[in-house]
């Protein structure tokens, strides 16, 4: 596999990794502030924790943006997705909260409130 492709394969992988866990903070946020739950809310828990791990693990920077880089990507998020700088540049500050509402939103009703 060539560079190039080696590329393009890493960006489309992180692509869809990127959008599958931004679909899953909205899921436990939406499940959390309605009480709907169900598979695709454990799911989605389950992913968040996973992802968590693995960028803990990698000195909470993205394993995946070191490998794009080693194929050729330069620096910086712009070139290890296909999706714009002006999307992913603010992905912490944006899900990391969301995220973290979601979680206490869903501890307080599984503690206090039940599931309805």
């Amino acid at each position: 596999m060539s560079d190039a492709q080696g590329l393009m394969l890493v960006r489309a992988v992180h692509t869809a990794i990127y959008l599958v866990m931004a679909t899953s903070s909205l899921v436990v946020l939406f499940g959390a502030i309605t009480g709907l739950h169900g598979p695709w809310l454990w799911a989605a828990a389950v992913l968040i924790g996973v992802e968590s791990l693995v960028f803990a693990a990698w000195g909470f920077k993205c394993p995946l943006t070191a490998v794009a880089v080693k194929y050729g990507a330069g620096e910086g998020p712009l070139f290890d997705t296909f999706l714009p700088e002006r999307i992913t540049r603010h992905t912490f500050h944006v899900f990391g909260p969301l995220v973290l509402l979601g979680f206490l939103l869903l501890a307080a009703r599984a503690l206090w409130l039940g599931w309805s």
